[in-house]
């Protein structure tokens, strides 16, 4: 008989997570969101933002409010827009970030992906990074199914610990550049660690119990899930977070 699976999770956002918001793909999906507004819905270029961004007010995603009030098809939108993001050469192999990765002792914990975008786009993301062989699945905001449910939701939450088959809430670990998202992660017993990168302001509120600047820092707060790090060395660092 096989042995239960008994492992913490480490649960990964994937856009300005895994990659520096200087990237700037936030910025080039806004633009083909804006595309797609004025070109569907025939709007002028004002009104394509003002209503883009009430629907990402409302819904947290501007696909649900698309597909609320216009029918749209989500496959389509996902083809005109996370699809067809420029990033080939923009997102590169990150041999740091790969061996930060290499680096965690899958014997201790899970390594799973999750996402607010369609599967492609995250499949595609960590990819051009050189590290989709470092993760044991990935939870991603189902386009196919209506109505979306997608992070900060609690069913969002629900559905991810489901299918990396987290035993518990406390048996679940998380980074994320959200406050909001890392808010919610928190509130509901996930270890939650909020990435704000160096030339971000602290904001006025932590999310949760860890804050970070980078995701080496993740060994220093988690030291028992990396293979560098020894035990001692990580009984004592830890004890020094608490």
């Amino acid at each position: 008989m096989e042995k239960p699976d008994l492992r913490p999770i480490f649960f990964f956002d994937i856009d300005n997570c895994l990659y520096p918001r200087s990237k700037k793909v936030h910025d080039l999906m806004s633009v083909l969101i804006n595309r797609y507004f004025e070109t569907h819905l025939s709007l002028s270029a004002a009104d394509a933002d003002m209503l883009h961004m009430k629907y990402y007010k409302d819904y947290g995603l501007a696909i649900s409010g698309l597909v609320v009030h216009h029918k749209v098809d989500p496959l389509e939108y996902n083809r005109e827009v996370d699809d067809a993001l420029p990033l080939d050469g923009l997102i590169t192999p990150n041999p740091q970030l790969r061996e930060l990765l290499e680096d965690i002792d899958t014997s201790k914990v899970k390594p799973w992906l999750f996402t607010n975008a369609y599967v492609t786009h995250g499949q595609r993301v960590v990819k051009l990074l050189g590290i989709e062989d470092l993760f044991e699945g990935i939870t991603f905001c189902d386009y196919r199914k209506l109505p979306f449910i997608c992070k900060p939701h609690p069913q969002m939450y629900d559905k991810a610990e489901r299918q990396a088959g987290a035993r518990s809430s406390e048996d679940c670990y998380f980074v994320d550049d959200s406050h909001l998202n890392c808010v919610h992660a928190q509130a509901r017993g996930w270890t939650t660690a909020h990435l704000l990168e160096h030339d971000m302001p602290e904001p006025p509120e932590r999310a949760s119990k860890y804050q970070i600047r980078d995701l080496e820092s993740l060994r220093s707060i988690f030291p028992r899930f990396f293979k560098s790090t020894s035990a001692d060395s990580a009984d004592q660092i830890e004890s020094s977070q608490l």
